[in-house]
């Protein structure tokens, strides 16, 4: 009994799909070697992932909107440094050695991110 393999439906039965007819049919139907093409790449967003997110997040858009990027920047910078010298200050007045301020440091940078600060 021949049996064949259709795009509407497979024609046969249970006993010639289990002797094999079938699969060497469809093997033969399949190309031994496929091209591949290389892996589309898209392009980086240059856009921050944290905008609008967060509680203070608003507040961030809106002032860095009014006094502008560059000057927003600079003042973010200067409040970054600050509150990492607020840290190691604190840190030096509690013995915690460079590895624990390292980590108080990410610390505070994934709460400022969760709050919006970062947006």
């Amino acid at each position: 009994m021949a049996t064949s393999i259709s795009a509407t439906g497979f024609k046969g039965s249970w006993g010639t799909s289990v002797a094999g007819e079938d699969y060497t049919m469809l093997a033969k139907s399949v190309p031994k070697h496929v091209r591949v093409g290389k892996p589309v790449r898209a392009q980086p967003m240059m856009k921050n992932v944290n905008e609008g997110k967060g509680v203070f997040a608003p507040i961030v858009v809106v002032t860095r909107n009014l006094i502008g990027k560059k000057r927003f920047n600079q003042l973010r910078g200067k409040a970054i440094a600050l509150h990492s010298q607020v840290i190691t200050e604190f840190c030096k007045s509690i013995g915690a050695d460079a590895k624990q301020r390292q980590g108080l440091i990410r610390l505070a940078k994934k709460n400022g991110e969760r709050l919006g600060f970062l947006a």
